[in-house]
């Protein structure tokens, strides 16, 4: 990709009216468009982000036997009122159309995807029933803030599991977590599975995937011995206390995190309000159990950029970057062999299957180091008439500001080796 014909360009300052650190850099850095309060679309740098992101969930879902659909956006709010969440549930959209219908668009997929099971699980062979998809979902928030952490418009990953008995849904609830924590080190983020309140969804105890940042609008509880974590609304313990989960005597100490996916519960709340049952082993009618488990996908994006940018911009990790490399040509405009290495240089690594962003404009050179910072791509590469005459091009990872030089086989080398 060349960063001259790249349609957006990045901007030395941010909207006065974005105080969040990931919607001021995102925006900075050509990623994404503020529409309005809590929507926003995604640019062609931001978009390939979030495919990266998809692309990691979906992995870890499916290897846990989940199986991808896409279910409608506009519901219809018979099953909705079915439920009881039409009224009981604040931030749903409520939509009245010319005929006098009532729709919504979906915040969850409860009152969708429970129907659809129904149709297909008529006996306890056919348990357990895994199912996800990865799309838009919409909340009437009162106050979207925290840019694109907290909005009215969000990408969420939410699936679904049907089973035969509390045992059964314990069994995949442990699978799920794993898949989970896999996913968050994925994304290079530390995440803690915290005990939390299951809100409007159900009355049980839920499970809140933090990662630890000062932007996060909860208050949690965690152990520095054991795995224990807790959000601070639902606890009676504090900071300093000692950890009562583990045989380790450890203290609890209290942070800021970011929520960034839960799983609840749910019983046979919606099972029964759709009168959905399978014929168990002694043919009698049963309802199945029945789990939620949601990761936020847009959030995640916000969350990466929260908890790993610097005081320069973005610092992408390499699963998620939307390019790997961000060749820089210096001087190319005044010296045809640097614009003639660097383009060399680009078919090379292109051909190698390694995604490059070739900063070929005419700029100058602290202009093109800025930008560079600032959208965060895991690899400087500078091609320059001083690159040129040593022979072997100047790499600096934007993580760790390590700087190495190495020729062109050398490079390509390195990049394939790791990745």
């Amino acid at each position: 990709m060349l960063q001259s014909k790249l349609f957006t360009k990045t901007r030395k300052e941010a909207p006065k009216d974005e105080v969040s650190k990931n919607a001021q850099l995102l925006i900075r850095g050509g990623y994404i468009h503020k529409e309005m309060a809590g929507v926003y679309s995604y640019l062609p740098l931001g978009r390939r982000v979030l495919e990266r992101i998809e692309q990691i969930v979906r992995e870890e879902m499916d290897k846990i036997g989940g199986q991808e659909i896409r279910m409608a956006t506009l519901h219809p709010s018979e099953p909705w009122k079915q439920t009881g969440a039409w009224d009981g549930v604040d931030v749903v959209f409520k939509i009245l159309s010319r005929t006098e219908k009532e729709y919504t668009v979906g915040q969850s997929e409860e009152e969708i995807v429970t129907p659809i099971a129904a149709e297909y699980v008529l006996s306890y062979k056919d348990l357990p029933v895994v199912i996800y998809q990865i799309g838009q979902k919409y909340r009437d928030e009162l106050r979207a803030k925290s840019g694109i952490m907290r909005g009215r418009e969000f990408t969420m990953k939410d699936m679904y599991s049907f089973h035969e008995t509390q045992e059964d849904f314990d069994r995949f609830y442990a699978q799920a977590k794993e898949a989970y924590l896999r996913v968050y080190e994925r994304l290079g983020l530390v995440a803690k599975a915290t005990e939390a309140s299951g809100g409007a969804f159900t009355n049980k105890l839920s499970y809140e995937f933090m990662v630890l940042t000062e932007a996060g609008e909860d208050d949690i509880l965690y152990c520095n011995s054991c795995s224990y974590c807790v959000n601070v609304e639902i606890s009676d313990q504090k900071e300093g206390d000692t950890c009562t989960r583990c045989s380790a005597n450890g203290v609890l100490s209290q942070a800021k995190a970011s929520e960034v996916g839960n799983i609840f519960d749910l019983g046979t709340k919606y099972t029964k309000d759709f009168t959905f049952t399978y014929k168990n082993k002694e043919g009698i009618e049963t309802h199945p159990i029945m789990g939620c488990f949601g990761i936020g996908i847009t959030r995640l994006m916000g969350v990466i950029v929260e908890a790993l940018s610097d005081d320069r911009g973005i610092v992408w990790p390499e699963s998620v970057a939307p390019l790997r490399v961000h060749l820089v040509e210096l001087g190319g405009a005044d010296n045809a062999d640097v614009h003639t290495e660097a383009a060399e240089l680009y078919r090379e690594l292109t051909e190698a299957g390694i995604s490059v962003l070739w900063d070929d404009r005419d700029a100058r050179a602290g202009e093109k180091f800025a930008d560079s910072d600032l959208l965060g791509l895991p690899l400087r590469v500078v091609v320059s008439e001083k690159t040129l005459a040593a022979g072997k091009f100047e790499c600096v990872e934007r993580a760790s500001g390590h700087t190495s030089h190495k020729s062109i086989s050398e490079l390509i080398g390195h990049l394939t080796a790791n990745g």
